[in-house]
C-alpha cells in the first residue's frame, strides 16, 4: 500500500516510514510492523488521516524513541515501560539494574485480588492451570506484582466465556518461546565473564522482543483466516 504524500522533513509530520528510516542507525531492529505492534499495545498513538494513514509528530518519534531505549538499554518489559511512560519522564538514572535483573515486587493474596478486581477462587483456579504462580512465605501466598495484569487480563477474557481451563494454552505457548530463547543465549547467561553475561542479557532482550513480534504477526494472521470473505 503506497503512503500518503506528506511532509517528512523534521518540521512537519512523518509517516511509519520515515519514522522507520529514521530510527534505523540507533535501533537496527527496528522496523515498521514493530512501530504497529507498539501502537497494538497502547504505548504509541499516533493521528490519523482521513485515509487511514498513520502520522508522527516529534513527540510521538521521541516517545518511541524512549520506549525502544528503554527496551534496549534496561531490559525493561513492555508492561514496565507502560508504566514509566504514564507516570513521566522515565526513571532511568534512579535505577541499578534492569527490569529482567531486578526482583519482582511481590503483593498479598486478598491485594491482588482488590486489586485485579476478581474473588479468591478466580486466583485459585488460575494457580490451578499455573498462570499464576505465588511463593509461600511465613504462611502466606505471595505473588510477584506483574500477576495482577495478568488475573486482570484473565478476568477481561472470563467475560467472554473463556475459562482459566481454556487459558492454559497460552501459558504453554510462553513457556515454549521462553524455552526456545533460553536455549539460544544460556551459555553466554551462565558465562564468567561479565562482558559475555551482559551481552547475553542484550541478546535476551532482542530475542524476546522478536519473539513478540513474530507471534503477534502470526496470530493476527491466523485471524484473518476466521474472517468470512464476502
Amino acid at each position: 500500500m503506497a503512503t500518503a504524500a506528506v511532509d517528512v522533513g523534521r518540521g512537519g509530520p512523518l509517516t511509519i516510514g520515515a519514522v522507520c528510516s529514521r530510527l534505523k542507525e540507533d535501533f537496527p531492529d527496528i522496523s515498521i510492523s514493530k512501530i504497529r505492534y507498539l501502537e497494538d499495545q497502547g504505548l504509541l498513538a499516533p493521528r490519523r488521516t482521513q485515509g487511514g494513514y498513520r502520522l508522527f509528530t516529534e513527540d510521538d518519534v521521541e516517545r518511541l524513541e524512549t520506549i525502544l531505549r528503554l527496551q534496549r538499554d534496561e531490559f525493561l518489559p513492555l508492561r514496565v515501560i507502560r508504566q514509566e511512560l504514564a507516570a513521566g519522564a522515565p526513571r532511568a538514572r534512579e535505577r541499578t539494574r534492569s527490569g529482567l535483573r531486578a526482583p519482582d515486587d511481590e503483593v498479598a493474596f486478598p491485594d491482588l485480588c482488590e486489586r485485579a478486581g476478581v474473588d479468591a477462587a478466580f486466583v485459585r483456579e488460575l494457580e490451578e492451570y499455573g498462570l499464576v504462580e505465588p511463593r509461600t512465605a511465613d504462611g502466606e501466598k505471595r505473588f510477584p506484582e506483574r500477576d495482577v495484569d495478568v488475573v486482570a487480563a484473565c478476568a477481561r477474557l472470563a467475560r467472554y466465556g473463556v475459562a482459566p481451563r481454556n487459558l492454559a494454552t497460552f501459558r504453554r505457548w510462553a513457556d515454549n518461546e521462553a524455552d526456545l530463547i533460553e536455549r539460544i543465549v544460556a551459555p553466554e547467561l551462565r558465562s564468567a565473564n561479565p562482558e559475555k553475561r551482559h551481552a547475553g542479557l542484550q541478546n535476551l532482550e532482542t530475542l524476546a522482543s522478536l519473539s513478540q513480534e513474530l507471534s503477534n504477526l502470526l496470530f493476527w494472521r491466523a485471524l484473518r483466516g476466521i474472517v468470512p470473505r464476502s
